[in-house]
């Protein structure tokens, strides 16, 4: 995190009305399933009302948040109201004061309160986000899924991807899928979850006991590239097919110079058509990080 995010003025950013107008055109074209993230999605005016308007959009059949949590104890009742039907929180660590190096802000408590009004209100599943990096919090794998398993989230390890603010990114930091599964293992068997979605970023596995799952997003070490099939709409309105790619179809000009749904559509698919290979795989052979116009704050879960 930096020490202050740069913020856009209002008037750069997707209305609601303009989001819901993609969202609409994305579901004629099959899509169902989204997210709303950030940046941080709950700092944005009246998100209970965007909720809503989401959930209540024909087409619409999933509708999850990823957020940092720290002002989710005062608005999970409201969003679970709202529509909201799941939750995903980034948490890296249960250590306060390491928890304040990581992220600038002392806000373990909060985030911890929030993931209990969560549960409270009836979000499900809970699934919580964590970044390992070698040498900072990698100590704490078996505490963390300890954690998890008392309060029934879901934890998902997210190797360390070079998105990060700072140009601190190097390969030697990240903390492998692999190498964390192996050392859960030796405290709780797992076996893969036979009804994985292979389509998801994620490969789950159950705890043999029953307790729940854990999940692994390999992006840096087992590329998923090439049967991944998420795309962004950020807030200014840039349509990205790739985490990893500063290139983007700028939607948000089409929408306000008074496009048609149909010129909206034949860019989207015009975008989607053009998708490369994949920028994971290039991090990889050149075990380097790539040159991005956004860090991860900016981009969102």
């Amino acid at each position: 995190m930096p020490q202050e995010p740069v913020w856009f003025p209002r008037e750069e950013i997707l209305s609601y009305e303009e989001i819901l107008r993609v969202v609409r055109i994305l579901i004629g074209r099959g899509v169902r399933r989204f997210r709303i993230t950030g940046g941080e999605p709950l700092v944005r005016s009246e998100i209970r009302t965007f909720v809503g308007m989401m959930a209540q959009t024909e087409g619409v059949l999933d509708l999850s948040l990823t957020t940092n949590g720290t002002l989710l104890s005062a608005m999970a009742k409201g969003l679970a109201e709202a529509g909201l039907k799941r939750i995903n929180v980034s948490l890296d660590t249960l250590v306060p004061e390491r928890f304040e190096r990581l992220t600038r802000r002392p806000a373990l408590g909060a985030v911890l309160l929030g993931l209990e009004e969560a549960s409270r209100v009836g979000l499900r599943p809970i699934k919580v986000n964590t970044v390992l990096l070698r040498g900072r919090n990698d100590d704490e794998v078996e505490s963390l899924v300890g954690r998890a398993r008392e309060e029934g989230w879901e934890i998902r390890f997210i190797e360390f991807m070079p998105l990060e603010n700072g140009e601190i990114w190097d390969l030697t930091r990240v903390v492998s899928g692999a190498e964390v599964r192996r050392r859960i293992e030796r405290v709780w068997p797992l076996e893969r979850d036979p009804d994985g979605d292979p389509h998801a970023p994620a490969t789950r596995f159950l705890f043999r006991d029953g307790r729940g799952a854990v999940g692994f997003i390999n992006s840096v070490t087992e590329p998923f590239c090439a049967h991944c099939s998420r795309i962004r709409l950020t807030s200014d309105g840039h349509f990205p097919v790739c985490l990893y790619d500063s290139r983007a179809t700028d939607l948000k000009s089409l929408l306000r110079q008074g496009a048609t749904d149909a010129v909206l559509d034949s860019a989207i698919e015009a975008a989607v058509l053009g998708k490369e290979r994949g920028g994971a795989l290039e991090i990889l052979e050149r075990r380097a990080r790539l040159p991005l116009s956004r860090t991860m704050h900016q981009i969102g879960g």
